[in-house]
């Protein structure tokens, strides 16, 4: 009898292994699909890009060189990658800090019992859906004709020029125009974690008679740390990058001001015929986004870890 049992046993383990194989299989079959895609789109035109930054390929040619390190050293020479750089962090610098303050203020306003908020927030959060360049060129008209003339007739002498074609003004005419897009996301990001903030502990806090900072300081802000986290890393890599908005509104200029080294890349890659070297530069991005990030990362989950 117990020879009997254990054959079925047996048995019934193989058949229930067998089950599960073929689950598997049909599961991994569902995914294949989309692992194809990401090979194709994504993993092979990385490796690819990182075996050209060592070359001096023009993009077209199927003759090139191996020049090694080369692009890398000359990047750190060339005076215009070094200009685009600081552009780039100063834009990210201040696109960062005004978006994510701004939207917290809102996410803060459209969480409270105010008349109209459904409204209020799909109306907020419209242009999150519109094509950034789309956008870039309606700011761009706004800035060289609507703007000018209304500074004109209400005689304001900062809005009755085109401040897209100063390049001391030029670079806060696109942040704003990226502000006034992107805020909506981090926005409902940060409505999110209002939401899971316990409504006892602001009464407790009230009762005790602690202000309305030190409530959101010792309260809200531990809780919307994750939140903060993720629009951060969001908020950052998306304005490192920043190429629509420059390609639409300025085209670089005027005389390179508003040159970021997304655009930079786009110059290079594109235009100038140097793709091994615009592939290098897109190397430095990537470890500059990559090592900012995960700083930020650990800095911010060290503190939320501090706060529990």
């Amino acid at each position: 009898m117990d020879a009997v049992q254990a054959t079925n046993a047996a048995a019934a383990a193989r058949k229930k292994w067998l089950s599960m194989r073929r689950s598997g299989l049909v599961y991994f079959m569902f995914t294949l699909p989309a692992l194809l895609l990401y090979l194709a789109f994504f993993f092979y035109p990385a490796i690819s890009g990182f075996f050209y930054s060592f070359t001096n390929w023009d993009g077209i040619s199927k003759v090139y060189k191996f020049v090694g390190i080369k692009n890398y050293i000359d990047i750190m020479k060339d005076t215009r990658f070094l200009h685009a750089l600081r552009f780039t962090l100063y834009y990210t610098m201040i696109d960062v800090i005004v978006k994510l303050l701004l939207a917290l203020i809102l996410a803060m306003l459209l969480s409270s019992n105010i008349k109209l908020r459904g409204l209020i927030r799909s109306v907020y959060f419209f242009p999150a859906v519109l094509s950034l360049l789309t956008v870039g060129l309606i700011f761009n008209q706004m800035f060289y004709a609507v703007l000018p003339r209304i500074g004109e007739s209400l005689g304001i002498e900062l809005l009755s020029r085109n401040i897209l074609a100063n390049k001391d003004t030029a670079v806060y005419g696109i942040i704003l125009t990226n502000i006034w897009q992107g805020i909506s996301i981090p926005m409902v990001i940060f409505m999110a974690g209002l939401s899971s903030v316990p409504k006892d502990l602001h009464e407790a806090a009230t009762i005790d008679g602690a202000s309305p900072f030190q409530r959101f300081f010792s309260i809200t802000l531990p809780f919307l740390i994750p939140m903060l986290n993720v629009n951060l890393v969001l908020a950052i890599k998306g304005a490192l990058t920043v190429f629509d908005y420059i390609v639409a509104m300025t085209d670089g200029g005027p005389a390179q001001a508003t040159e970021s080294i997304g655009y930079l890349i786009y110059r290079h890659g594109m235009n100038e015929m140097k793709f091994g070297y615009g592939t290098a530069e897109s190397i430095y991005i990537f470890l500059m986004v990559g090592i900012i990030s995960i700083i930020q990362i650990k800095v911010l989950n060290r503190k939320e870890a501090g706060q529990q």
